[in-house]
């Protein structure tokens, strides 16, 4: 039996060939920032306490993912991550599995710069922290919050730590800070941060996003082609990697361009997505959850637990569908699902 057909009878494999191994993980559905393509200005109703995993049962189905279901890659995101107050202690709990998955993490970076050395000594391998704009002024309208110096902070701090390559996620808004794309990529060049764009995607709890008004993959490389050289980084195995990457005036240095609603990538997609409340997504744009929660606290055993994720990815499409005049946006906004 090839490798590829052990994965596909005992992994997390869909009906369309494709298999899972690298699991996205909500930590919580809070957030401190209020950004204006993600969240309203109040908030939203947060899920209660009971709803959330523990922490044990964050490293129960972690486990079950890794050591049943060929899981390699764990990415803790949010909301925030970094308002979980065992975040330190489930990092360390992560990395002490066999196999040891990889482990990064997904943050605003707000907390980063207090956090990073406990992370990295807890295992954490690397850090993808969110910063649209270096402008204080400018991140104040996308964020609702002054934050910016504690972002910057915190990318200071995750790199003096060790958790490299830091990467850094940008959304560009048009006429909020579309025209400061190349100053945002000035600034990762000159500290060694990994810079990657990402084209807004529809899951703002608002619903408001616009297809119309979406900057895309093809704007923003010719605002960046107006200050920098850029070629395709032909020897970059993209593989299931969703940023296409373009070497700068050269290399060996790059940026990246995900560009999800354009050119999208689902044929290669290896990913599947845990709620902070236990819920299994196939795609980020899911219509429909598979509840592992509720086994696990009646009592199911791993094989059970490993058996119902397998039939929960059987489920899933071959695309999001974005660009289909029927898509219909996922119930759940970005900050509930866990990027």
């Amino acid at each position: 039996m090839t490798a590829i057909q052990e994965a596909t009878q005992t992994g997390l494999a869909d009906r369309y060939g494709r298999v899972a191994t690298d699991l996205r993980i909500s930590l919580t559905d809070r957030c401190n920032l209020r950004c204006t393509y993600c969240m309203p200005e109040e908030g939203l109703d947060w899920l209660a306490k009971p709803e959330l995993l523990t922490d044990d049962e964050v490293i129960r189905l972690v486990s079950v993912a890794v050591t049943h279901l060929g899981v390699n890659e764990i990415r803790f995101t949010g909301g925030e991550p970094l308002l979980r107050r065992g975040l330190v202690g489930i990092v360390a709990r992560t990395t002490q599995l066999t196999p040891r998955p990889e482990v990064s993490l997904t943050t605003n970076g707000i907390g980063l710069a207090r956090q990073a050395q406990a992370l990295k000594d807890a295992g954490l391998d690397r850090v993808n922290v969110s910063l649209d704009t270096i402008r204080p002024e400018t991140f104040r309208r996308l964020t609702r919050r002054d934050r910016a110096h504690d972002v910057i902070a915190g990318l200071e701090a995750a790199q003096a730590a060790g958790l490299t390559p830091v990467k850094v996620n940008a959304v560009l808004m048009r006429g909020v800070n579309d025209a400061e794309a190349p100053e945002l990529l000035e600034f990762c060049l000159d500290r060694g941060y990994e810079l990657r764009f990402i084209e807004q995607m529809p899951l703002d709890a608002q619903h408001g996003w616009d297809r119309s008004t979406m900057i895309t993959a093809d704007e923003i490389l010719e605002t960046l082609s107006g200050r920098f050289a850029l070629t395709p980084d032909d020897a970059s195995k993209r593989g299931s990697a969703p940023a296409e990457s373009f070497l700068v005036e050269g290399g060996p240095q790059t940026v990246g361009i995900i560009a999800s609603v354009t050119r999208p990538f689902c044929g290669d997609c290896d990913r599947v997505r845990l709620t902070a409340d236990g819920q299994v997504r196939d795609c980020l744009f899911a219509r429909t959850e598979s509840d592992l929660r509720t086994a696990l606290r009646n009592g199911a055993d791993d094989a059970e637990l490993a058996d119902r994720w397998r039939r929960a990815m059987r489920n899933k499409l071959p695309g999001h569908g974005i660009n289909d005049p029927s898509f219909l946006q996922p119930s759940r906004p970005m900050s509930a699902i866990g990027g």
